[in-house]
């Protein structure tokens, strides 16, 4: 029989399996995991800017070929939270962390991890498209892979097509691939960027309100391509959007005053969320 175990929010749920041995009438316990292994552990993740901190203990569990989504108000921590997660926090000046972050249960943040290298692992979609001005089409969704060093040039044309249409961008500027990025229209520009970051194959990918400058239209089409690639990749996304969160993702955490005060899966938060507070943001009584 399957008896179900009270579990934290952010410990894996399991089931508890009783085996009767036939011989000996004795039953042996087994705690059998019912969910996937996380991709991403954050275990006491706090982040400051100088003497203001901006995160504070997160424990939060990233699970693999899901969409999970990052929600709260302004100044939160949920930017901050998933710069933490490949390492572009350090970049800023005055920045620092406590705390872990496992990915695969590696610590990010030991000093033989390669930056260069866990960001070719763990990819970032900015809030405004930012394709290189001055490329192609071409040469920006293959900027990633010269970078690393890891272009090798009788594989290009490949790499540009099968990066193209996961970004679902092949058909809209196969004739236009030498023509420079900036030129297209802002939704094409930020799925030109989704290409960019997906020709590098990363394991994860980080975006960071993808949506926010784009029109409903374009909106429509960044959220059908989460649902397209999620299956090959673990994906975060932060949005100030509650109607996306709860159209592209499967778990939702939501943060406030730098804490995350309630996580779990998308349906369950947004209709019986556990946390006064996360109701309160839900419902539009602050934010």
């Amino acid at each position: 029989m399957n008896l179900s175990v009270e579990q934290t929010s952010e410990s894996p749920p399991s089931s508890v399996l009783v085996r009767v041995n036939p011989e000996t009438g004795q039953g042996q316990t087994i705690l059998k995991s019912n969910v996937p292994v996380p991709k991403i552990k954050a275990r006491g993740l706090s982040a400051w800017f100088g003497a203001k901190q901006v995160l504070r203990e997160i424990d939060l569990y990233i699970y693999p070929r899901s969409v999970t989504a990052i929600i709260g108000p302004s100044g939160c921590g949920k930017s901050t939270f998933i710069r933490c997660l490949n390492r572009l926090h350090e970049m800023v000046p005055g920045a620092r962390l406590a705390g872990q972050v496992l990915l695969d249960d590696q610590d990010i943040n030991a000093p033989q991890v390669d930056p260069v290298l866990l960001r070719r692992r763990v990819g970032m979609v900015f809030q405004k498209p930012n394709p290189f001005p001055t490329m192609s089409v071409r040469d920006n969704v293959l900027a990633g892979l010269r970078l690393c060093g890891k272009l090798k040039r009788e594989q290009a044309d490949e790499i540009v097509e099968r990066a193209l249409r996961q970004a679902a961008l092949w058909d809209e500027v196969k004739d236009r691939l030498r023509e420079p990025g900036a030129g297209l229209s802002g939704g094409q520009q930020q799925r030109l960027c989704i290409a960019r970051t997906l020709a590098v194959e990363p394991e994860v990918v980080l975006m960071d309100e993808p949506c926010s400058a784009l029109d409903p239209i374009a909106t429509a089409r960044i959220e059908a391509l989460i649902h397209e690639i999620k299956h090959q990749y673990t994906i975060v996304i932060v949005t100030h959007n509650m109607q996306q969160a709860a159209r592209v993702s499967e778990r939702t955490a939501f943060f406030l005053m730098g804490e995350l005060i309630e996580v779990g899966e998308t349906s369950r938060l947004f209709t019986s969320p556990r946390d006064r507070r996360t109701e309160d943001y839900l419902t539009g009584k602050f934010g």
